[in-house]
């Protein structure tokens, strides 16, 4: 009792009552800024790669954006069938059908190949990004050995070059199948066209003139190897020589098919259904048609530019159509039976 006396004096309740009041002031304002904190909405998105093994390689999907495509660019339905399937798939058509542009970066262990490049400055303010996944992913520019071209539109080949003009991948090698430069590259064949077609043509030659006046434009014909273990695969239509490309390590195959599909939604349903910028539709939905059997009955990886990124999966029978079996979110294994 002497001790509390002696203790509790009004100097001392001050003291303590200001101490008690410093506390749950300092207290207060952490919990106010935690609160803050928490109700700020996070909207940045994850870096756009994703990755998966195959045999002996390891496959970097990366994302360089999307575009809108409006439902008119799908020839061949009824624009009433057309919006069916795309609400029966929830994919929005306003503005336009949101589509993925994607370029895959394949891992030998002894040589570093990446397919198609994005729109590099082509195209935005929605695309673009593919080089700064390819940072985001573990790998710099620099490492590329060799660029694999499905063809030579925009949004597929102008990721070749930086902002400033000069090779974005200026150790590689760059491959295109020679129909397709025979068509995209000549001034001759671009004259003919009409006005609206002019800068793709300008575009493709652009991208691709640093690394030709380096000796580092390599042609082949369709179906070749075009590198150890990645052959061509001949799927011309949308382009004069628009090629796709058959990786194979330890009997697992990849088969990275570039336009062969602009809308998921549509055209495994109805692949007799063309893109409005086809060069020859008849051979696009041809392509289409046999690419489609041959990943179904061989049970195929397949890795589409224009697919739900990440664009990887496989293709199965559904019915006298096919659909599309996106791959399932894991971590990298080898041990896989697929």
């Amino acid at each position: 009792m002497r001790l509390f006396t002696t203790l509790a004096t009004p100097k001392h309740i001050a003291r303590a009552a200001m101490l008690v009041a410093t506390l749950f002031g300092a207290a207060g304002a952490v919990h106010a800024q935690t609160v803050a904190a928490a109700s700020t909405q996070q909207r940045a998105q994850v870096p756009g790669y994703y990755r998966m093994a195959l045999g002996g390689n390891v496959v970097t999907a990366l994302y360089d954006g999307y575009t809108d495509l409006p439902a008119k660019t799908l020839l061949g339905l009824d624009a009433k069938s057309v919006q069916s399937l795309l609400a029966r798939m929830f994919v929005s058509n306003t503005p336009g059908m949101q589509t993925a542009v994607n370029g895959f970066l394949v891992d030998t262990g002894s040589q570093r190949i990446l397919v198609d490049t994005g729109s590099g400055t082509c195209f935005g303010p929605t695309m673009g990004g593919l080089a700064g996944n390819v940072r985001a992913s573990g790998y710099q520019p620099e490492q590329i050995d060799a660029v694999l071209l499905t063809h030579l539109h925009p949004d597929h080949a102008c990721g070749l070059l930086t902002p400033q003009g000069q090779p974005a991948f200026p150790n590689a090698q760059v491959y295109v199948a020679a129909p397709e430069a025979d068509f995209w590259l000549s001034e001759t064949i671009a004259a003919s066209k009409p006005a609206d077609m002019q800068p793709f043509f300008k575009m493709a030659r652009d991208s691709v003139a640093p690394y030709a006046a380096a000796g580092k434009l390599k042609q082949f014909k369709p179906g070749d190897e075009v590198v150890p273990g990645v052959r061509s695969v001949v799927a011309n239509g949308h382009t004069p020589g628009h090629s796709g490309y058959l990786f194979a390590s330890k009997g697992k195959s990849l088969l990275v098919w570039g336009d062969i599909v602009h809308s998921h939604a549509v055209q495994f349903q109805h692949p007799e259904v063309a893109f409005e910028y086809d060069v020859n539709q008849k051979q696009a939905v041809a392509s289409r048609r046999k690419l489609f059997a041959e990943a179904a009955q061989d049970k195929l990886w397949v890795a589409g530019a224009h697919l739900p990124f990440p664009g990887l999966g496989h293709v199965r029978r559904d019915g006298k159509a096919f659909a599309w079996v996106p791959i399932e979110y894991g971590p990298l294994r080898t041990d896989r039976a697929d």
